[in-house]
């Protein structure tokens, strides 16, 4: 079995914090430690010099949406519309210059423009003239659908979220994207995902978790999704609802799933007005939209406890927050903590939790799967949540260091499309929290972006996701500014945010710094993405 050893870098690893060298055996870390010791341990192995790079265990993503992810990056992204004129523009050309077949697009983000407002549908329409367009928001949880579109949903005028002159949000939008949907080829489809996937690996990350169910892409997208063969592992979660354990078995076993949670919809997104609230909107009526009702949501868990299966929910608002708890509070009361705890129930987005839903969130050993970019994007005081709630509930959205004080497991992710592939801009967002005190460590905050997601999809053998002897060769290398060889003690005031820890460091994430390059991407000893040899 050849042994590769890689020499004259720096190693990210908390059993050997001063570690300049790496052999991977076969598909497994086997040894750590410096520069002389390894090539005399090793004489005979492939020697690979570093150069000065930066070796860590790579990122796992805990929540994206592969084939919306594809579509964006290889086709329409409205991410960078600067206002609605812009954005129809955009669209505009868009479909000028692909004559053919559903413009799909998705990245409008109205609370950054001028106007406050999105196109209309017949201003869709004179961008599009007679075709069918679907334009998801940036939360995917309202879009623009052209009247091509609209008429080939006869149910569409009757549905909760209907609105003939603007955006679709609730139930309207789960039927215009599923008729988007079928619209596309199965060439469509498969570049989509292999655009997807090679984007991650380019980034640096060796597995995601697809967060699938009938509302995302369906029973099809799924197939797809999960019969893909590449180098990154998708670790595939199934978003629907059961009432049995023997429903729960059933649909895991007809599905592949890792569990029936992800996008599992309790309720919406603050952005498009649906995450459901205790307290009105600042900005609107009403207090957003419940798609699973409390006892539905109890029957699902309790279901999926029994049967051992990994239950979860998409929360957003505060009262769905508060029902999944309480929901959770009574399968704790009748069946206890660890069984409850072995399952490694996870809870999607958890923006607005509080100290007593976090501590017992802790206590119950329930995970916490969220999006640092989200407080990056849309928090402050001037930002979209500010502009939803008010800068008092705002500001207490996305609380890191709260969960993480409680024991709350996290797991840090993306969300993709809804934020770009960037995991380092994660864990830089997550120890720079827009609100004072919620920040947590540059470690913290790394190790729920590796370690932490391998736990979220019922990893649990304590290696995967280090870079430890015994440890599956799953690592990336990186090029940043200033990752020049230095002395021990140098590279750890350099690199370390607590100089003389004896922990290992890492990279800087200052506003002003740019973030680390990735050279290579390695999944168990084989390389997905680059060069290790530069």
């Amino acid at each position: 079995m050849t042994t590769t050893l890689l020499l004259g870098g720096r190693i990210y690893s908390p059993t050997h914090p001063d570690a300049t060298a790496l052999a991977v055996r076969g598909d497994v870390v086997a040894w750590l430690g410096s520069d002389e010791v390894g090539r005399a341990q090793f004489p005979d192995a492939r020697v690979v010099d570093l150069r000065g790079a930066f070796v860590a265990p790579a990122f796992v993503d805990s929540h994206v949406h592969l084939t919306a992810t594809g579509l964006t990056l290889a086709g329409l992204d409205l991410r960078a519309a600067t206002s609605k004129a812009h954005c129809l523009r955009l669209v505009s050309e868009f479909a000028a210059a692909h004559p053919d077949g559903v413009v799909w697009g998705h990245g409008w983000d109205d609370t950054a423009w001028a106007e406050g407002a999105a196109p209309t549908t017949a201003e869709l329409d004179a961008a599009v003239g007679a075709r069918p367009a679907y334009l998801s928001r940036v939360d995917v949880h309202s879009a623009l659908a052209s009247t091509a579109l609209r008429a080939r949903v006869p149910a569409l005028a009757t549905s909760g979220g209907f609105d003939a002159g603007g955006p679709l949000s609730a139930d309207a939008h789960h039927l215009v994207r599923a008729e988007a949907r079928a619209l596309l080829t199965p060439v469509q489809r498969d570049r989509a995902l292999h655009t997807a996937l090679d984007a991650f690996a380019a980034a640096g990350v060796v597995a995601v978790h697809e967060c699938a169910g009938p509302q995302i892409g369906g029973l099809q997208d799924w197939h797809a999704v999960r019969d893909t063969a590449h180098g990154v592992e998708i670790a595939g979660y199934w978003g629907e609802a059961v009432t049995t354990a023997a429903a729960a078995r059933d649909l895991i076993a007809a599905t592949g799933a890792r569990g029936l949670a992800g996008d599992l919809f309790v309720d919406g997104a603050l952005g498009s007005r649906t995450a459901w609230l205790h307290e009105p909107y600042a900005d609107g009526d009403g207090c957003g939209t419940c798609h699973l009702d409390p006892e539905a949501v109890f029957a699902h868990l309790s279901a999926c406890t029994e049967a051992g299966v990994t239950a979860g929910y998409h929360v957003i608002g505060d009262r769905a927050v508060s029902t999944v708890v309480d929901a959770l509070e009574r399968v704790v009361t009748d069946v206890g903590i660890a069984a409850v705890a072995r399952c490694g129930h996870r809870l999607e987005h958890l923006e607005m939790v509080d100290a007593a839903q976090a501590a017992k969130l802790g206590s119950w050993g329930v995970i916490a799967s969220m999006q640092p970019a989200f407080d990056a994007l849309w928090g402050g005081s001037d930002g979209m949540y500010a502009q939803r709630l008010g800068i008092g509930r705002a500001g207490a959205l996305n609380p890191f260091a709260l969960l993480a004080s409680q024991g709350v497991p996290l797991a840090f992710g993306s969300d993709a499309p809804v934020t770009e592939i960037a995991p380092w801009a994660g864990v830089r967002a997550a120890t720079r929290h827009r609100t004072d005190g919620s920040s947590i460590s540059p470690r913290a905050a790394f190790s729920a972006a590796t370690r932490g997601a391998w736990r979220a999809a019922g990893v649990r053998d304590g290696l995967t996701g280090t870079l430890a002897p015994g440890a599956p060769a799953s690592y990336a290398v990186w090029e940043a500014a200033d990752l020049e060889v230095a002395a021990p003690a140098d590279a750890v005031q350099r690199w370390s945010t607590e100089p003389g820890s004896r922990v290992p460091p890492l990279p800087r994430l200052d506003a002003d710094t740019a973030l680390p390059h990735c050279r290579a991407t390695v999944h168990r000893g084989a390389v997905i993405h680059g060069s290790i040899d530069g």
